[in-house]
Order: structure tokens, then C-alpha cells, then sequence
């Protein structure tokens, strides 16, 4: 039967920021804030709200293109500000961050960034932990998807689905809290004041363009590139490919594990500092070529991923 690489101890991340600390003590210089991404998150939004405006007079089927070839694109640019904002990357104030997440949302469609939040700390720290970490899918999920193309790429097309429901297999904490209702009613009313507004044919632009970010997608192939196992023991894969251009470098995925308190503008200065730690690593320069080669590897699977013991692990 299927099942996961399953090895012992702590991920890599635990020792190798530690290691490059003290090779290059200079790395802690690159930590802090980056204020500036709040300005393109008010950019972003403004866009997406623009162009939803342009689609709502657009023959519908011309939504589906545009939402796939642009929308998509400043959708996923927007979760990973979110992500930002899950750091407390942008400002000092995590009041201010937990904002400016939600203001993420507001071309997103879905209430997302709050919930977000809470469960992302936990993939930081229980990395690779059944049921507690909840970027690891559970062992029905993966039955489900199995080694089938067709089942795989239905299920990344439906990711944001997948991604949506994971919080109901996290028993160590509670879904709602004020943040979640309060980044819900927001949504909600944002969402219906679209609909008044601007029409239905710009939230369905809007959603769509959400659906695509995170789904069957060239930018999809970063949900296999940044933890699926390719290289035996090897956890964490980044991607130094061009895309990294429109989505404020969230490619760099071993880097921000290893040092998850730097803005994503100095995340390339850690790979240029310690190359060392990380020309070494297998690395990817195509996200299609990723998705490609999950969906068409018989031998690559949502069991492909490694798989370690309930230990907490700070980062």
C-alpha cells in the first residue's frame, strides 16, 4: 500500500539557519520589515478591482482568458502578501499586519487570509507532521488522487478546495476566532458591494482569477515544487525560475524556511550569501515543468512527501 517517506528527527531548517548564522553572521542584517509591500498590495487590489470593472462588459466567455492569462497572476501575488503579512514581514505592529492581510483578501473573493495565518504557522512549526502540519494531505485525500493524470490534475485544478478544507483535520486548535468573523464579514460585504456595483460578471472575473492562482496553472506548480520529493531526503525545493518576478520571490522556499523572518525583497541576498548552503540542493527553473512531471509521473503522488514524527519545531 501507498504511503509517505517517513524519516526521524527535525527538518534541515532546524540546523542549517543556525549554520549559516554562523558562517555568515551578516545574514541577520536581511531580517526585518519591508513596509513597501503594503503599497503593492493597494496596487494589486486597485488592478483587480479595475479590470473586474473592464470585465464586467466583456462577452463572458472572454472573462475565462483574461482571468487565467492576467487575473491569476495578481491573485497569487496576493496570497503570497498574505503570506507576508503571516510573518509579520511588512510592519512592527501584528495588528497592522493581520489588516493588511485581510485587505489582501478584498480581490480575492474568499475570506482567507485570517485562517491563513493561523494554520501557515503551524506548516512552520510541524513541518511534515501528520495532522498537524496542514500542508500534508490525508492518507484518504491521497488514496483518492492515487497515481491516475486525470485525478491529479482534477485535483490541482480544484486545489484552492483541497487547501480550504485542510483546517478541518487540525484538531490542536480552534477554526473561529475574531480575526476569522471578522475578515469573513468584510469579504462578504466587499463581495456583495462588487455585485452591486460593478455586476456579477466582475466577482465571477474575481473568483475565477483565484480559482486559476491556485490551481491548474503554471503558477500551480508551486504547491509540488515546494515540498513534493523529487530528490530522496531532500524536504524543501525552491524555484529560481522568472516567475519568481510577479510573486515577490516565493520561489525561494528553503531560504524562507530556514530564515522565515526575512521579507521576501532579501530572500535571493541569503542564496547570493551562503551558496554553499544551497548550490548543492536540487532546484527547479520551471514551474510547468514541475506540474508536468507531477500530473504525468506514475511514480510521483500526494505520498510523495516526507513524512516525520510529532516533534515541535521552532523556527
Amino acid at each position: 500500500m501507498a504511503d509517505f517517506t517517513h524519516l526521524d528527527g527535525r527538518p534541515v531548517h532546524f540546523y542549517r539557519g543556525r549554520e549559516i548564522i554562523k558562517a555568515h553572521p551578516e545574514v541577520k542584517q536581511l531580517m526585518g520589515k519591508n513596509p513597501w509591500t503594503a503599497l503593492c498590495v493597494c496596487g494589486l487590489v486597485g488592478t483587480q478591482w479595475a479590470i473586474a470593472a473592464f470585465a464586467s462588459d466583456l462577452i463572458w466567455y472572454w472573462v475565462i482568458p483574461l482571468a487565467y492569462l492576467v487575473g491569476a497572476f495578481l491573485n497569487h501575488a496576493l496570497y503570497v502578501a498574505s503570506h507576508e503579512c503571516t510573518h509579520n514581514l511588512v510592519f512592527r505592529s501584528p495588528r497592522a499586519n493581520k489588516l493588511l492581510g485581510i485587505c489582501t483578501d478584498l480581490a480575492l473573493v474568499v475570506p482567507s487570509a485570517s485562517g491563513f495565518r493561523k494554520y501557515h504557522k503551524m506548516h512552520h512549526q510541524f513541518l511534515s507532521q501528520y495532522l498537524r502540519d496542514p500542508d500534508i494531505v490525508r492518507h484518504e485525500e491521497a488514496r483518492l488522487i492515487g497515481n491516475s493524470a486525470l485525478r491529479k490534475a482534477l485535483w490541482l485544478f480544484f486545489f484552492s478546495v483541497s487547501q480550504a478544507l485542510r483546517p478541518m483535520q487540525i484538531t490542536e486548535t480552534t477554526f473561529w476566532d475574531r480575526w476569522i468573523v471578522a475578515n469573513l464579514v468584510i469579504i462578504v460585504t466587499v463581495n456583495c458591494a462588487i455585485i452591486v456595483v460593478l455586476g456579477p460578471q466582475a466577482l465571477a472575473y474575481l473568483t475565477l482569477s483565484t480559482l486559476f492562482a491556485l490551481g491548474l496553472h503554471p503558477l500551480g506548480g508551486r504547491w509540488i515544487q515546494e515540498h513534493y520529493l523529487t530528490q530522496a531526503g531532500q524536504e524543501t525545493y525552491s524555484y529560481y525560475g522568472p516567475l519568481n518576478k510577479t510573486c515577490f520571490n516565493m520561489g525561494y522556499h528553503n531560504e524562507h524556511h530556514d530564515f522565515a523572518t526575512v521579507p521576501w525583497n532579501n530572500l535571493p541576498k541569503v542564496t547570493r550569501l551562503a551558496p554553499e548552503f544551497y548550490d548543492n540542493l536540487v532546484s527547479y527553473r520551471s514551474w510547468t515543468a514541475v506540474l508536468w512531471r507531477y500530473i504525468f509521473d506514475p511514480t510521483m503522488s500526494s505520498y510523495s512527501r516526507i513524512v516525520r514524527p510529532a516533534v515541535t519545531v521552532e523556527e
